[in-house]
């Protein structure tokens, strides 16, 4: 495959920021000063340091094993082939759920903006979910170039929220800095820690660049100056501008953004949060779908879902099966009007196991690296911290596990059958009109 067909550094960026800059931006800001206060600001600003050690240790990982696997395969070459089953059903069931949770995040602000309720949600969840199915079934490069340009408009209008609201700043509201005191600030913390989650959704796509060495540090580097600029820059004028009065709108960026526009602003913010959505889960379909491919052709998963992992071609039969166990769920939460927490909660769960596997095999893998090894170590101890707080949410990652592990016992008993070298007839080359 020519690296014609890959992905470069503006469409990688573009897919990075859309895994990590999730709907957050939209509630977090006042929650967070609800709950300490202008003090959450120090909370926003240690959320993108430990960002740095976390992302430094994918991308270390990804350039020296780049492969559609991702933390399955670096599990697989620190701790045996026999673990990538597991930390791959982790991440792949759990897209799903998350993606799901996501959209129903979009779908409420649209669903807002429209007077609807819960039904209108997830009807707009689907619509925002077929829309990235479809990205992703035409190509990543059709896709990236997709991303790219949602999270330009995205940017754009989170920067002009900003320089709208700016000149209303009051000191005042800055004052206590810390009402609630300085634990506040962990708490605080803790409510921001999956706002900046997203590495583990994209180190799938390690595989897919022309030269991951050279172009994985400065994507990784990119992502982190945007998502820091955008949140700080969203959480500061947030505190500064409509204070941390906890009857205030859970919608800050509305608040802002009616300094300027007025009533329009709700449409606006609603538009801003079906583009976010799309981005987030437009990235998280795109790993999700070659690590189903990757454990197909692993013999993790069936074999018949291996088709089209190699780079550069669409994996298109991953690609259904994802499509179709979100589409079950959405239905299961109409039909049983399943809440948005449990359905989020549960997704968090999968995704910090996951964290905790690759941290983990990193810890071991990056041994020729001190800074990355050191990263790694620190931002594993921290996420250990968080994965103890899921109460019975963590029988679902253990649940997976123990599946993977059975899946792995009876395929083992089953003969092999022989690899299919023939070219995959669903496999199209990545449309070229997006040029890198």
């Amino acid at each position: 495959m020519s690296s014609s067909h890959r992905i470069g550094v503006a469409q990688g960026t573009a897919l990075y920021v859309g895994a990590v800059l999730g709907g957050g931006v939209l509630a977090l800001p006042a929650l967070t000063a609800r709950e300490a206060g202008p003090a959450s600001l120090v909370a926003w600003a240690l959320m993108v340091a430990f960002c740095i050690p976390i992302a430094g240790a994918f991308a270390s990982l990804g350039i020296r094993y780049p492969d559609g696997g991702g933390v399955a395969t670096f599990a697989a070459k620190a701790f045996g082939p026999r673990t990538s089953a597991p930390v791959g059903w982790l991440f792949y069931f759990a897209v799903p759920v998350g993606t799901a949770s996501a959209a129903i995040v979009g779908g409420a602000y649209v669903a807002d903006a429209l007077g609807g309720g819960y039904l209108m949600s997830l009807a707009v969840a689907a619509v925002l979910l077929l829309g990235a199915y479809i990205s992703n079934w035409l190509g990543l490069r059709l896709s990236g170039g997709l991303q790219l340009l949602l999270i330009g408009m995205l940017a754009a209008l989170m920067i002009v929220a900003i320089v709208i609201a700016a000149p209303d700043s009051r000191s005042e509201n800055l004052t206590p800095f810390a009402p609630h005191g300085w634990l506040a600030v962990g708490n605080a913390a803790t409510l921001l820690f999956f706002a900046f989650s997203g590495w583990e959704a994209v180190s799938h796509l390690s595989g897919e660049f022309s030269n991951p060495r050279r172009q994985l540090p400065l994507v990784t580097g990119l992502t982190i100056i945007t998502v820091a600029v955008l949140y700080l820059g969203i959480a500061f004028t947030s505190v500064a501008v409509l204070g941390s009065n906890p009857d205030r709108s859970a919608v800050p960026l509305t608040l802002l953004l009616e300094r300027g526009i007025g009533e329009s602003a709700r449409a606006v913010t609603a538009v801003a949060a079906a583009l976010l959505t799309f981005a987030t889960v437009n990235a998280y379909i795109a790993g999700g779908s070659r690590l189903g491919a990757a454990l197909g052709r692993d013999g993790d998963l069936p074999r018949w879902l291996g088709k089209g992992n190699k780079a550069g071609e669409i994996p298109k039969r991953s690609l259904v099966v994802l499509a179709s166990l979100t589409a079950v769920l959405l239905i299961a939460a109409a039909v049983l009007d399943i809440r948005l927490d449990p359905i989020m909660t549960a997704a968090s769960a999968c995704f910090v196991a996951v964290y905790v596997a690759g941290l983990s095999a990193a810890v071991k893998l990056l041994r020729g690296s001190t800074w990355g090894r050191i990263g790694a170590i620190v931002s594993l101890v921290a996420v250990l911290i968080v994965f103890c707080f899921f109460g019975w949410y963590l029988t679902l990652p253990l649940a997976l596990v123990a599946g993977a592990k059975a899946f792995q016992h009876f395929s083992a008993r089953r003969p092999v059958p022989p690899q299919d070298e023939t070219p995959d007839a669903d496999a199209q080359p990545l449309p070229q009109t997006l040029s890198t």
